[in-house]
């Protein structure tokens, strides 16, 4: 599973206690116990940074529950024993960040669950809508709800959209300009908005195609039309653009094999957590 280094975290950790927490220093230094707890049912996602941020001050960490793990609402996930100053200099931005990357996974496992009861082969993805410096944190969480996390970034593989088929001019020539400079190293999607450029981009040898901001309906009629040419099977299809719980089981129900959905991470809804001191 991916993660971020050390150098990362800490970073996390100077953006917000930079030269010092002054309001903790009015407690005397002593050890504590904390504990922090989920208010609502969810899955956990970021156990894992959590727990090193702590140790990087110098803290013990217990956990009951794992990463990917789905709790009830007043579930203690997990327990520090520490300083009380290095404790609460880092409180904010370990729920932050737990708070966040759950309510990613929460999202995740709720959008695949409604899929995967229509429609198993379905893969839920997720896109490049992350917060900056966020990226392989956010991706994680989603896989950790049972999503795909798609293409981490520009590097990974060729999608080519509509403003690059607008600067070169169409489909075609678009695809085969990728095929001249990568060659076969990079898998190729296009986004496509009609069934001309589908049908187009399928000829030409895409791997996948986009069928984007394009009504359930829509989308049948253009995979139908592929079937019935004989280009279905050959090329995956995805499905994206203002897809959420709303609507998604709409889609869900087509031929297609990926349904992206920004809003899990561009629109996150932290899930509510605490961070306790032991009496």
């Amino acid at each position: 599973m991916i993660s971020v280094d050390d150098s990362t975290l800490k970073a996390f950790l100077e953006e917000d206690v930079g030269s010092g927490d002054v309001t903790s220093m009015i407690v005397e230094p002593c050890i504590i116990d904390a504990c922090i707890v989920c208010k609502e049912g969810a899955v956990i996602a970021g156990i894992e940074e959590v727990s090193r941020i702590f140790r990087l001050v110098n803290c013990n960490v217990t956990y009951s529950v794992a990463d990917g793990s789905e709790v009830k609402a007043h579930t203690t996930i997990m327990r520090i024993n520490g300083d009380a100053r290095s404790i609460l200099a880092v409180e904010r931005t370990v729920l932050n960040l737990m708070m966040r990357l759950s309510g990613i996974a929460t999202y995740t496992r709720r959008l695949v669950s409604m899929v995967k009861s229509v429609n198993p082969s379905v893969m839920v993805a997720a896109t490049r809508k992350t917060a900056p410096g966020l990226r392989i944190l956010d991706k994680k969480a989603v896989v950790l709800g049972g999503g795909y996390m798609h293409r981490l970034g520009l590097y990974d593989m060729v999608l080519i959209k509509d403003n690059h088929i607008t600067l070169i001019g169409s489909v075609k020539d678009a695809i085969r300009r990728a095929r001249s400079i990568h060659g076969s190293k990079y898998t190729i999607e296009v986004e496509v908005k009609n069934l001309q450029q589908a049908i187009e981009a399928v000829l030409e040898g895409a791997d996948t195609i986009m069928l984007d901001n394009l009504s359930s309906s829509e989308t049948e009629q253009i995979i139908k039309e592929l079937r019935s040419r004989g280009l279905r099977e050959r090329v995956k299809v995805e499905v994206s653009g203002r897809i959420d719980e709303s609507n998604i089981m709409e889609y869900a129900r087509l031929d297609v094999d990926y349904i992206s959905v920004g809003k899990i991470t561009h629109s996150v809804r932290a899930v509510d957590m605490s961070l306790e001191v032991n009496d």
